[in-house]
């Protein structure tokens, strides 16, 4: 199995991740607002100050592999744990921070807005796992019990 990375242009082995570009919060700031009320990269956003949030990844199993399928996330953080995070992003000797899951992801029929979830911190220039909390939700269970391949490779192109 091989893709394209639409981020690099090289030509990769394995399964794609699929990954939100931002927290959803950030899609509710006006556009013509955004550069003023917005700090943020690839990894951190700040919205108006008082809302941090961070991305991370949500590592599912493929059934009857060794593999996983990564998705790619936001989760809020409380201030003092934001800054924790920006000054030690380098390092696993922090956390794990609870956050609210911040995107909406559209393949699940139920909403995962707002899902309790825990940020893993790894280090080694590495994003936080981000582990849902234990509950009801189909996002849960991927998470614990795993996805199929076919279903991984169906979130991957847009058919979830």
């Amino acid at each position: 199995m091989a893709f394209q990375c639409s981020t690099c242009g090289k030509t990769h082995d394995g399964l794609p991740d699929v990954a939100f570009r931002w927290p959803d919060p950030y899609f509710a700031v006006p556009e013509a607002e955004r550069t003023a009320r917005v700090r943020g990269d690839t990894d951190s956003c700040v919205i108006d100050g008082d809302a941090f949030y961070i991305r991370g990844v949500i590592l599912m199993p493929i059934k009857e592999t060794s593999d996983h399928f990564g998705l790619g996330v936001w989760v809020s953080q409380k201030r003092e744990n934001f800054i924790t995070y920006m000054e030690n992003h380098d390092t696993a000797d922090i956390g794990p921070f609870f956050g609210w899951l911040s995107n909406s992801i559209s393949f699940y029929e139920v909403d995962t807005w707002a899902i309790k979830t825990m940020a893993h911190f790894q280090g080694k220039n590495q994003r936080p796992l981000i582990e849902p909390e234990p509950s009801d939700h189909l996002l849960y269970i991927d998470y614990s019990r795993g996805i199929s391949l076919e279903r991984a490779w169906d979130i991957a192109h847009g058919k979830g």
